[in-house]
């Protein structure tokens, strides 16, 4: 461990940044030579059950904010996390100085600000969700007897980081890492289903909708009727769209923020996972991605990311 100077720092030094700055006001200076007066010990005592508080109605605040995806108003934000409105106003002014959130200047609502999708990014990478989407896919293998997904998106197709299979015989085999292109696979259309409509529209304009079987869509008004449906619904079929002996139906995984991170899904043979156990089937898919869901943070279902693009 190395020790700082308390001399003057020389012209040369970079002045510290804002953030710094903002962190080091909410920290008390310390006494000349370590001495305390009397009564420190009980103003510490107070400090930091203090420090305590604050912290609590910081975080409530960012996960109350999280939450809402087109931001917050001060008043409503205030209501829902119990404080007056100058409590959580002085709160979340200082968040909006440390960047972790933002206000919008035409109607002064609160949303998330970068560096806590960057800390979240950090935190989540595709190891660790792995690590969180395994046992939830095993359960799944177990319950439904078929093979389970988990796919995030890479580009204008899905990657497949985390796979299990089930108990039965004929099991899929596809690998860890294999990339399927997205209009034509469950796992693919509940990413697509995610995106913004200006996003959505990108893709149509820009991907050749290539058919891997005649039921493939190829056709891009016909691709855009699908995802609405998806959006409406929730869940994802793939009717051996891409491979013509296989089945599968997925739904979306949220964190958080309630932003899509993933699809979750099953598949197996058509001779066995016959539409009508696709469909029901789909009920213990959206369980488990509920539970998924719930250890990426997300407090609601996650087939409600749709609902404001249906």
């Amino acid at each position: 461990m190395s020790l700082r100077s308390r001399t003057k720092p020389s012209t040369s030094e970079k002045p510290a940044s804002p953030r710094k700055t903002a962190i080091a006001k909410l920290v008390p200076a310390p006494k000349a030579n370590g001495e305390k007066t009397d009564g420190d010990d009980d103003a510490d005592d107070k400090q930091r059950g203090g420090g305590v508080q604050s912290l609590g109605r910081a975080f409530s605040i960012l996960e109350e904010v999280a939450r809402h995806r087109e931001g917050i108003g001060l008043a409503e934000l205030s209501k829902l996390v119990g404080l007056h409105n100058s409590t959580t106003f002085h709160l979340a002014k200082t968040l909006v100085s440390l960047g972790y959130l933002r206000q919008e200047k035409d109607n002064k609502r609160y949303r998330i600000g970068r560096p806590l999708f960057a800390l979240a990014a950090s935190a989540l990478d595709e190891i660790e969700m792995v690590n969180v989407a395994t046992p939830v896919l095993e359960e799944l293998s177990r319950e439904t007897g078929e093979s389970g997904h988990f796919a995030v998106r890479m580009g204008d197709a899905v990657v497949v980081i985390a796979r299990t299979s089930g108990p039965g015989a004929f099991q899929l085999t596809d690998r860890v890492g294999v990339v399927r292109p997205a209009h034509c696979t469950a796992l693919g259309k509940i990413i697509l289903a995610s995106l913004r409509p200006e996003q959505l529209k990108r893709f149509i304009d820009r991907v050749e909708l290539k058919p891997s079987t005649p039921k493939s869509i190829s056709n891009p008004a016909a691709l855009m009727r699908e995802i609405a449906e998806v959006q409406r619904t929730g869940v994802a079929f793939d009717d051996g769209e891409f491979n013509p002996e296989v089945r599968c139906v997925a739904v979306p995984v949220t964190d958080f923020t309630g932003q899509v991170i993933g699809a979750l899904g099953i598949s197996g043979p058509i001779w066995r996972l016959s539409n009508q156990a696709l469909h029901a089937g789909a009920q213990i898919v959206q369980a488990a991605a509920d539970r998924l869901s719930a250890e990426f943070g997300a407090k609601d279902r996650a087939h409600k990311a749709f609902s404001q693009k249906a």
